[in-house]
C-alpha cells in the first residue's frame, strides 16, 4: 500500500474570518494565523510519495474558514489593488478570457476565489459527480474525530510528487485527505500525476476542503466535447504527451531539432511537459496559468509549455547542450523562469502560438491514443512498462546513417514513431520498377521516402497515406494524403517543409459541417515519361478523396478546413507514369516511370525550395515502413 513519506506536526489553530483572513494589514504589515515557516523556508517544498508507511496529523475540524490553509509569508501580494465590479462574473466568456489572461484575477485574493468557484460551478460534467456534502460524510467516515490517522494516498499516485506551493502545514493535511477521498470516489482513476498540483492550486482559494474537493470533482467529471481538465489513466497521460511532442515539432521546430539532435529519447524530454507547468513554475506563475486554464481548458497549457520550450530554444545552443542532461536541463530553465521571462510576457507569447482547432488537437490525441493501444497500453495500466522510444542502433539503410534517420524519425507524428522502421522496397534490391515499387508500399499507411541523387544530395517526404488510395481516382490520377505529409532535405542540409497551414493557420479556416466539400472531379495524367517530367495546368488537379468508412478521422484532413484554393492541398499522387508529391505552381517531387529521373521545385503546398538540382538522375530509392503501425 502507498503511504505518504513525511511526517507532519499538528498545527497551530488556523485564522478564522472572511476571505482572506491572514492578509497583511495595511497599516502595519504585520499577518495574522500563521504557522511557523521554518518547518519549510522560503523555497517552495515538493513533497515525494514513496512507499514507506508513515503517519500524519488529521484535524477532523480543519474547515476553520477561508484563508486558514496558506502560509501567507510565502504567498505573493496582489499585484495591484483594483475596483471589482459588482457584473464581473456575468460578462461574455470571451471577455472573461481576455482579463483571465490580462492577469485580472492577480489584482484580488478575494476575486480570484470567486471567479475560481463560479467558473467551475459552470463547468458542464456528469450527473452524478461527488459534491461538498459527499466530501463532509466521506472524510468523517474515513477519518473520524480522531486527530491523529494513518491512510493510504491513492495507487494512481505512486511515484508522482505532490508540490505544495504556499500551503501551510494545515494546507498539506487538506490537501493529503482531498486526494485520499478522490481514490474512494473516483475508482476508475488510474494514472493522474498532476492531480496533486491541481488541488493544491485550489486550496489556496478554498472556503474550506470541501468546496475544493467539490471543485475539482466537477473538473475530473467534466464531460464537454472535445475537451478535458484531467487525463486520468495512463493511457490518456502518454496521449497527451505524444500530442506536445506533435505540436512541438510543428510549432517549435528549432527547438525539437536541438532536443532531437542532443537526446537520444525525445519522447522522455516531452513525456515532462506537463510538469513544467504544474510542478516547475514557481507559484506565481503557475496560478496565473491556472487562471486561463479554467475557461479554455487543456489547450491553453499546449500553447504555454510550447511558449516555454521556445524561450528554452533562445537561451542554448547545441554546442552549450553537448553531453548535458537536457531534461534536467530544462526543468531547471522553468524553475528559474522569472530570470529570462515574466509572467505576463510568457503568456502574450503562448496566445501569439497559432494552433489549430480544438476538435484537431482531439483528433490527434485519439490518434496517438490508439497507437499506443496497439502497443499494448491499456485504460486500467497504471505506469510504463516498457520503453517506448525507438531503438535505431541495428538501423541499416543505404542512403542514411542511423543519426541521419533518427532526425527524420523525429519530425514524424509520435503514433507512427512509435514503431521502428522497416524497409519496404530498395531499388537496389528491387529494381526500378514503379509498379514494383507500388505493389512494395501498397497496405502500409505511412511511409518514408528516401532519395539519393548521383551528385550525393540526399531528400524525402513523409507521406500520410497508403499508396493504394491512388486507385480511387480510376483512370486519372488525383491527389490524396492529409496536411501531415511533409518533405525534407538530409545532405547537404537537414531541414523540413511541412504543410503550409502548419505555419500558416490562419490561412484557413475550420469547415462547419454542413459546409464540408465533396472531392473535386479527378484531373486527368499530369505527368510526362520524361526525365524530369513537368505537370500540366494545376487548376485541374484534384483535391484528396474522403477516408474509408470506420476509420478515424485523421488529423489535418483537408475536409476539415476551408482552405483558399485546391493547389494547398496536393500532397501525393501516383498514377502509371510516375509519382508526385506536393503540387501547385510546381512539384516539390516528382519521379518517372523508371524511377531513374526526377525533378524538384518550390510548391504552393509546402512552400519549399528545390530539395536539390532542379533535375536530377536517382542513384537510390528506398521507402520504410513502420513495423506494426
Amino acid at each position: 500500500m502507498l503511504q505518504v513519506g513525511l511526517s507532519l506536526p499538528r498545527s497551530p489553530g488556523g485564522a478564522a474570518g472572511g476571505f482572506p483572513v491572514a492578509k497583511p494589514d495595511d497599516n502595519t504589515g504585520s499577518r495574522q494565523g500563521l504557522c511557523p515557516t521554518e518547518m519549510f523556508g522560503s523555497s517552495p517544498v515538493t513533497i515525494v510519495i514513496t512507499s514507506e508507511a508513515d503517519t500524519w496529523d488529521i484535524d477532523a475540524s480543519s474547515c476553520l474558514g477561508c484563508g486558514q490553509f496558506v502560509d501567507w509569508d510565502r504567498m505573493p501580494d496582489p499585484e495591484q489593488q483594483a475596483y471589482i465590479p459588482r457584473d464581473i462574473l456575468s460578462k461574455p466568456p470571451k471577455e472573461l478570457k481576455k482579463l483571465a489572461r490580462e492577469g485580472y484575477w492577480a489584482a484580488s485574493r478575494s476575486l480570484r476565489a470567486q471567479v475560481y468557484h463560479q467558473l467551475i460551478q459552470q463547468v458542464t460534467c456528469r450527473l452524478v459527480t461527488p459534491d461538498a456534502l459527499v466530501y463532509r460524510d466521506v472524510a468523517s467516515r474515513l477519518f473520524g474525530k480522531l486527530s491523529v490517522s494513518s491512510h493510504p494516498l491513492p495507487e494512481f499516485l505512486e511515484g508522482c510528487s505532490m508540490p505544495t506551493y504556499c500551503l501551510n502545514l494545515e494546507g498539506v493535511t487538506a490537501l493529503k485527505k482531498i486526494l485520499i477521498c478522490i481514490g474512494n470516489l473516483f475508482p476508475d482513476i488510474t494514472y493522474s500525476p498532476i492531480l496533486p498540483s491541481l488541488v493544491a492550486l485550489l486550496l489556496h482559494y478554498s472556503e474550506d476542503e470541501a468546496q475544493c474537493f467539490e471543485n475539482i470533482s466537477r473538473l475530473i467529471a467534466s464531460n464537454a466535447p472535445h475537451t478535458s481538465y484531467i487525463d486520468q489513466s495512463f493511457l490518456a497521460h502518454q496521449a497527451s504527451c505524444m500530442t506536445f511532442g506533435d505540436l512541438a515539432n510543428k510549432h517549435c521546430p528549432a527547438a525539437h531539432k536541438l532536443i532531437a539532435s542532443t537526446s537520444e529519447n525525445v519522447f522522455e524530454v516531452y513525456s515532462e511537459w506537463l510538469s513544467w507547468l504544474f510542478h516547475d513554475l514557481p507559484f506565481n506563475y503557475a496560478i496565473r496559468v491556472f487562471d486561463v486554464y479554467l475557461l479554455e481548458g487543456q489547450k491553453v497549457l499546449y500553447r504555454i509549455a510550447l511558449a516555454l520550450l521556445k524561450q528554452y530554444r533562445l537561451l542554448v545552443t547545441s554546442a552549450e547542450l553537448e553531453g548535458t542532461d537536457i531534461k534536467a536541463d530544462l526543468q531547471a530553465f522553468v524553475q528559474n523562469i522569472a530570470d529570462h521571462v515574466t509572467v505576463d510576457k510568457l503568456l502574450e507569447r503562448a496566445f501569439g502560438i497559432r494552433l489549430f482547432s480544438r476538435k484537431e488537437i482531439w483528433l490527434l490525441q485519439m490518434a496517438n491514443r490508439k497507437a499506443l493501444m496497439e502497443r499494448g497500453i491499456t485504460m486500467v495500466q497504471s505506469r510504463q512498462s516498457f520503453h517506448l522510444a525507438v531503438d535505431m542502433q541495428n538501423f541499416s539503410s543505404s542512403i542514411v546513417t542511423a543519426q541521419e534517420m533518427r532526425i527524420v524519425w523525429s519530425w514524424i507524428p509520435e503514433r507512427f514513431s512509435l514503431f521502428p522502421p522497416l524497409l519496404l522496397f530498395s531499388t537496389s534490391e528491387d529494381g526500378c520498377s514503379l509498379q514494383r515499387f507500388y505493389a512494395c508500399c501498397e497496405g502500409y499507411e505511412p511511409t518514408v521516402l528516401l532519395i539519393k541523387t548521383t551528385e550525393g544530395e540526399v531528400c524525402g517526404a513523409f507521406l500520410s497515406s497508403d499508396w493504394s488510395e491512388r486507385k480511387k481516382s480510376g483512370a486519372t490520377s488525383g491527389f490524396f494524403g492529409t496536411g501531415e505529409c511533409f518533405v525534407f532535405t538530409v545532405r547537404p542540409e537537414t531541414e523540413r517543409y511541412e504543410w503550409v497551414f502548419i505555419k500558416k493557420p490562419e490561412l484557413a479556416k475550420a469547415v462547419p459541417r454542413s459546409r464540408q466539400r465533396s472531392p473535386s472531379p479527378s484531373p486527368a495524367s499530369f505527368l510526362s515519361s520524361s526525365p524530369g517530367g513537368r505537370g500540366t495546368s494545376s487548376n485541374h488537379l484534384a483535391v484528396p478523396m474522403p477516408q474509408r468508412k470506420g476509420r478515424l478521422s485523421p488529423f489535418l484532413a483537408i475536409r476539415h478546413f476551408l482552405l483558399p484554393s485546391k493547389t494547398a492541398s496536393m500532397f501525393m499522387s501516383g498514377s502509371r507514369e510516375g509519382i508526385v508529391i506536393g503540387g501547385g505552381g510546381g512539384q516539390a517531387l516528382s519521379l518517372d516511370a523508371n524511377l531513374l529521373w526526377g525533378h524538384t521545385e518550390h510548391c504552393e503546398t509546402f512552400d519549399n525550395p528545390p530539395l536539390c538540382q532542379e533535375n536530377f538522375k536517382v542513384q537510390l530509392l528506398e521507402v520504410w515502413g513502420f513495423q506494426n503501425a
